[in-house]
């Protein structure tokens, strides 16, 4: 029942008990006259209306308290729907992310595809093929006639395992070309994505390791820079912002036009 049924409740019983007070009076002329019996009138009128007054008080409070848990169950409602769809947009971008990763990947993958070929077309020419601001890869492999085939499907195959995200099989490959192939112009690129593939499994320290054999191993390879940054990435991952910077530096240092050294810049403006 609302304020207003209560009110007409009281309404109803102050009129009554005025109504029986008053049918009374006739019988009673002789004991009470006319100011006396306006005087028990006035009396009923206010306890009525401290009646009223009472009930309406207590109403005020009744809604007041009701309104506060309307409103607190509307917000907890309002909390879970706006829960649920951040919780909807979260898995939204973070599966927008994993494609965008997935297809970089595959982009530098195919990048590094086309380098290769190259760098192997450089060899039997016995020429090398280089971008602008980038040193001369590592010399060809002097292998029997017959292996560079064996080599590029070695290679192939491990790069593969790197697609598919195979990654613990495509470290083992690569690291198993470099060893049977240290000679090839591909060794590098071996190294470089065996590196790769140990960040894709946060093995940081591994990858850092695998990354300065490359850089001892190659140190004039176009590589370098990548092999560089991908260390810079490693410490930073692993909270050694100090290190992290000093390695960002170096890349424009040592190579201030390679692709490297723009993402190192990206990455230093962003402190």
């Amino acid at each position: 029942m609302g304020g207003s049924g209560f009110v007409r409740l009281a309404s109803v019983a102050a009129a009554l008990m005025l109504a029986l007070e008053l049918a009374s009076m006739p019988a009673r002329a002789a004991l009470f006259d006319d100011d006396e019996a306006r005087k028990r009138i006035d009396a009923l009128k206010v306890r009525v209306d401290q009646l009223e007054r009472s009930v309406l008080q207590r109403l005020d409070t009744l809604e007041a308290k009701s309104a506060g848990l309307v409103d607190v169950l509307r917000d907890v409602e309002q909390i879970k729907a706006d829960v649920a769809k951040l919780r909807g947009q979260y898995e939204v971008l973070s599966y927008e992310l994993e494609q965008t990763q997935k297809r970089q990947r595959d982009l530098y993958v195919d990048l590094d595809t086309r380098l290769r070929k190259l760098e192997s077309g450089a060899g039997a020419s016995g020429d090398t093929v280089s971008p602008p601001g980038a040193t001369a890869a590592a010399p060809p492999a002097t292998g029997k006639p017959g292996d560079a085939g064996a080599e590029q499907r070695a290679y192939d195959t491990a790069l593969e395992q790197f697609k598919s995200s195979n990654y613990s099989a495509a470290i083992a490959s690569f690291q198993s070309f470099v060893k049977t192939y240290p000679k090839s112009p591909l060794a590098p690129s071996a190294l470089y994505w065996a590196g790769n593939a140990q960040y894709a499994q946060r093995d940081f320290r591994g990858a850092i390791g695998t990354q300065r054999q490359l850089l001892s191993t190659y140190p004039d390879s176009q590589k370098v820079p990548d092999a560089l940054l991908n260390i810079a990435s490693c410490q930073a991952d692993l909270g050694e912002a100090a290190p992290a910077k000093r390695t960002l530096e170096e890349i424009i240092s040592r190579y201030p036009k390679s692709e490297a050294a723009e993402k190192a810049r990206q990455r230093l403006a962003k402190g």
